[in-house]
């Protein structure tokens, strides 16, 4: 059964009626609010609030503010008034019934007409986005197509142009060949003008003479025709272009810089880098910026950094058979594996890491430093204390302001002489 909400208070002016109706600690939302012409209700589990007022009220412009535990009506009147009360007295059932019902009926025809109203009006807008839409693409498609059509033009009056250029280089051309014809043949038909008038009878010495001198003119004319035309420009000077390199900068004095070591290192890192296989099945649904053998290891360390060790073991293996060369995969692996308990494993992926973090430089320290750490421990796990303290010392050889590996390394010590007074 509800409970009824009897304890409300009211008060009115001329256009409106001002109803506050507390809520009890109950938690009231828009939904649970109901009002027509004549018909207000709060439902409110377990509550209940009805109430059939005195006249009809303008319930569009009619507001409700839920706040500080109370509902504050404020029911705009249709007719200014004043009412004697604020529900019709002697209200019985059947009009409370019909009332209700008809209020029910309004509503949900007016959530109707409102819905239809808003069908229409997306239709319209739609219909309008599409128009607008229709519009740029004419607007864009007409202004391609006069920059086609303008290009167009560009493209004609340039090739009419270079035909033009080219007709006039042509009859250039024609020009000059007839007047280098007619400068070769001039002197030839002089001179033989002047022989016939010096002897009709030429004497066979000066005939040979005269021959082979004309023929001389002529071809060296015609040789010098062609070296003309056959010259070839004169070959590029040569010259060297000196290029300079940045100097790397080593942190370390001249006499002890240890350059050659520090190069080796990083040429090894760049080539590890560069050996990528892409053969593996693995690696046929993965992207080609997944399939770095970095990605996949920072994968396995968000693995192993939410306690999926043996996830960042799959994932560490898979990144060592794209490149084996990489010793902070071994290095993580080996992590995961002491994590896992798999110690004769640690002990083989550390010194695996150890191998390739050669030479020996600054910016591996802190890599060999863990290395040594974990190869240790999983040694002194499998109870060969001696192995476990040489790596714990040759860690602090790298790195002697350590104090944790210190503390350790003199538990171990402590566990030795233990097991040499036991023995």
């Amino acid at each position: 059964m509800p409970v009824w909400l009897r304890e409300h208070s009211w008060r009115q002016t001329l256009t409106a009626v001002y109803l506050s109706l507390p809520l009890r600690g109950a938690r009231a939302t828009p939904a649970n609010i109901f009002c027509s012409e004549q018909y207000l209700k709060v439902s409110i589990p377990p509550f209940l609030f009805e109430a059939i007022l005195y006249a009809p009220i303008d319930d569009t412009n009619s507001t409700a503010k839920i706040g500080n535990g109370n509902i504050f009506f404020t029911l705009c009147k249709k007719e200014p008034a004043m009412w004697d009360s604020l529900t019709l007295a002697n209200a019985g059932k059947e009009k409370l019934q019909y009332l209700r019902e008809n209020a029910v009926l309004k509503a949900q025809e007016k959530a109707k007409q409102e819905t239809e109203a808003k069908k229409i009006t997306k239709q319209e807008q739609k219909k309008y986005a599409l128009e607008a839409t229709m519009k740029l693409e004419e607007a864009e498609r007409k202004r391609i197509e006069d920059l086609k059509e303008k290009e167009r033009q560009k493209v004609a009056t340039e090739l009419e142009f270079w035909k033009n250029q080219q007709k006039d280089a042509d009859k250039y051309k024609s020009i000059q060949k007839k007047g280098e014809f007619r400068q070769e043949t001039e002197p030839l038909k002089e001179r033989k003008n002047e022989e016939m008038n010096k002897t009709r009878i030429p004497n066979e010495g000066t005939s040979k003479i005269r021959l082979k001198t004309t023929k001389g003119h002529g071809s060296c004319s015609i040789f010098s025709q062609n070296l003309k035309e056959e010259q070839l420009p004169a070959p590029r000077a040569a010259a060297t272009i000196k290029v300079n390199f940045t100097p790397r900068v080593f942190p370390t004095a001249l006499r002890e810089s240890r350059v050659a070591e520090e190069e080796e290192w990083l040429y090894k890192q760049a080539e590890a880098r560069r050996i990528i296989n892409s053969d593996l099945p693995e690696l046929e649904d993965l992207k080609e910026e997944e399939k770095n053998p970095d990605w996949i290891k920072e994968k396995g360390n968000k693995m192993f950094a939410m306690g999926n060790y043996l996830g960042a073991v799959n994932a560490y293996n898979l990144a060592v058979r794209l490149n084996n060369k990489l010793p902070l995969l071994y290095l993580n692996r080996a992590a995961c594996h002491l994590k896992l308990r798999n110690l004769h494993k640690a002990v083989e992926d550390s010194s695996k890491a150890l191998e390739l973090l050669t030479p020996p430089v600054p910016d591996n320290e802190n890599a060999r430093v863990k290395a040594h750490v974990r190869r240790g421990t999983a040694f002194c796990q499998l109870e060969l204390y001696a192995e476990g303290l040489q790596d714990y010392e040759a860690a602090l050889k790298i790195d002697p302001k350590n104090k944790n590996i210190e503390k350790d390394a003199e538990k171990i010590r402590h566990l030795i002489q233990e097991t040499m007074q036991s023995s």
